[in-house]
């Protein structure tokens, strides 16, 4: 069945964040940025063409005045094209490589990760700003709770990183398979756990922690700033991405009048920034 691509370029910076947040609320399952464009697929199915009625509302209320391309894919195996757009991602002393490129790489410094749906294959500037910042705050014998894990890909980097305890919070079900097939092929079961559920929800039930990871909207880190706070004692880390550098002025105000947190380290690459937090005594 042929593929529809929907790409959405917002009409200002400032939007894009809006947009996202409408697209996920209107049933779209992933996004991945495109130059300035936000796109997804769906089926050209009946079913899914209620969904793409859905998205297209929902970007008109989020930004009326966003391009939106509509256009067919190939007819692909896109279960073997995945191999074409998938590579090694070194970061610092650990590298991030799909299956097929594993063969002879060490397993102490390697992080393995099944392609597929779930956030999280190094491929984004995120997750590579978030590995960079991490091998400056684990610690051997952490404890650590990672929010919206995703592939886990930062929950098996903390184990990698000497992490003894580490929380997956994952609230997207259709995550957890490849989550836990990641954890699993990476030899750190013993260390990680993923759990499905809310972040919100969850994190009180696995603090406290020394560390938390959060690759996620900017929107969502504001939300989540006090529940992680309660949940990480004085001397504790936070690591914070998903924020757009256009961003960082107003999320560091934020953090700022928070009062629990003081900024420890940050990176950027690309459009994305990263921050690392000491909490506060």
């Amino acid at each position: 069945m042929p593929l529809i691509r929907l790409a959405v370029t917002p009409s200002a910076p400032e939007t894009r964040e809006a947009l996202g947040t409408a697209l996920f609320g209107a049933g779209c399952l992933g996004l991945h940025e495109d130059g300035d464009a936000l796109v997804t697929v769906v089926t050209s199915s009946a079913e899914d063409a209620v969904l793409l009625e859905a998205l297209m509302g929902a970007v008109r209320g989020a930004d009326g005045a966003a391009r939106v391309e509509l256009s067919e894919l190939p007819d692909v195996d896109w279960s073997q094209e995945w191999r074409t757009r998938i590579g090694a991602h070194a970061v610092g002393a650990l590298t991030i490589v799909p299956p097929w490129m594993a063969e002879g790489r060490d397993a102490r410094t390697t992080i393995v990760i099944e392609p597929q749906m779930a956030f999280g294959t190094g491929e984004h500037q995120t997750t590579r700003c978030m590995v960079r910042l991490m091998q400056g705050v684990i610690r051997p014998g952490d404890t650590v709770a990672d929010l919206g894990a995703g592939s886990a890909v930062l929950s098996i980097a903390a184990a990698k990183l000497g992490a003894t305890r580490v929380a997956a919070i994952e609230m997207d079900a259709d995550a957890i398979p490849n989550a836990e097939q990641n954890v699993a092929q990476n030899g750190v079961a013993g260390q990680v756990t993923v759990l499905e559920g809310s972040a919100a929800l969850l994190l009180p039930l696995v603090a406290p922690v020394r560390v938390v990871l959060a690759n996620i909207l900017s929107s969502v880190l504001v939300e989540l700033l006090l529940p992680i706070a309660d949940a990480v004692p004085a001397g504790g880390a936070a690591i914070l991405s998903g924020i757009l550098v256009t961003e960082r002025e107003e999320m560091l105000e934020i953090i700022a009048t928070d009062g629990h947190w003081r900024v420890a380290s940050e990176t950027a690459e690309g459009d994305w920034w990263a921050v690392g937090l000491e909490r506060a005594g």
